[in-house]
């Protein structure tokens, strides 16, 4: 076995043990014995299709995000701004359905709305891109605060154009059934959205190693200056890369929209974008790898719920939050320490070259 992909496998895996260990740890201190906890909601997810349904249902958004973060890092830029992104597709998911419900047929306006998240996402994510290939802007920073200016726009149209009709709360109109994407599984919450975040992951996967702009994106995120030496626009190539990565978190915000919520919510899934960057480093960027740890953290998050949601337990709902920031801390420190251990290799390597010369 590659001592790289070694590396991976085995700080992953203690990486994710040691959140787990950590957050058992933690509902010890709460006089909690968190091994039959974990147990029984493991045996709940196995046993019951309803939650093993919603461990895929938590899955979806987070492959869109977790790709996002992925495809932007392959040219070695950072997106930052998921979140924002994210929150773009859901005010065009949620504003085109209300529009179009009722008057289209339920196919075409799915694809109508799909193709706008993606648009309106990417749109966010080109003007980061345009900014960092002519001003040499920092696309971490720009593509940050970009997030705050989409969140204060989204809730400034669910007080005013947004606004359900009651003009109660700061939230939308629900959609009716024809705006709705179908379901995939009976008896669940499970929707189609997860087959097409699949899809989008393996055709991601595809445009990065198998296309002329994949080799050109990878080309620039290893030497921006040999790329230019070599014929190949790296500032075109910071815009294409930053608006298909927006496009990808726009269309998390479609399958929230139109899969889950059914109208939009102030303040919604608000560590989204975060959690997509710790999945995307767990998978090490790799598109495939991010289906699997996508469903990781999914199951952290129904597993979490569980554990809240059990009788005469008491176990506090942030414990939710605590398992997965706890895993995606150490998942964190797992990458520089595989970052250490490749750079010992290599001068050992110099080293030995050098001693053998």
């Amino acid at each position: 076995m590659n001592a790289k992909i070694r590396d991976m496998i085995v700080t992953n895996f203690l990486a994710i043990a040691a959140g787990l260990i950590l957050s058992g740890l933690m509902l010890l201190l709460l006089k909690i014995n968190p091994i039959p906890v974990f147990k029984e909601a493991l045996t709940t997810i196995i046993t019951d299709k309803y939650t093993l349904g919603d461990v895929f249902l938590k899955a979806t958004p987070l492959i869109f995000t977790a790709l996002s973060f992925a495809f932007a890092f392959k040219a070695n830029l950072f997106n930052i701004g998921a979140q924002g992104q994210f929150y773009m597709g859901s005010i065009v998911a949620i504003a085109v359905s209300l529009q179009l419900q009722g008057k289209v047929p339920t196919i075409v306006l799915l694809m109508i709305v799909f193709a706008l998240t993606m648009v309106a996402g990417g749109l966010i994510g080109a003007f980061i891109g345009f900014l960092k290939a002519h001003y040499n802007a920092n696309e971490f920073l720009v593509s940050m605060m970009s997030t705050y200016v989409v969140l204060a726009l989204m809730n400034y149209l669910l007080r005013t154009f947004l606004k359900e009709s009651k003009g109660e709360y700061p939230q939308t109109d629900a959609l009716t059934r024809d705006a709705w994407i179908p379901n995939l599984l009976d008896g669940t919450r499970l929707h189609v959205g997860f087959i097409v975040a699949i899809l989008v992951a393996i055709g991601v996967w595809i445009l990065l190693y198998k296309t002329p702009l994949g080799y050109r994106i990878r080309a620039v995120g290893s030497n921006a200056s040999a790329a230019e030496m070599s014929g190949i626009p790296s500032k075109k190539i910071y815009i294409i890369t930053f608006f298909i990565s927006g496009a990808l978190a726009g269309m998390a915000g479609f399958t929230e929209v139109n899969g889950v919520q059914h109208m939009l919510i102030q303040d919604f899934n608000s560590g989204i974008g975060s959690a997509g960057l710790g999945i995307a480093i767990l998978a090490n960027a790799n598109p495939i790898g991010i289906i699997f740890a996508s469903i990781l953290f999914g199951a952290l998050n129904v597993i979490g719920n569980l554990m809240g949601r059990m009788p005469g337990v008491n176990v506090p709902a942030s414990i939710v939050d605590l398992m997965q920031g706890f895993v995606m801390i150490f998942v964190i420190v797992s990458y520089f320490f595989r970052s250490y251990l490749e750079n010992r290799r290599e001068k050992l390597k110099l080293q030995k070259k050098a001693v053998g010369e």
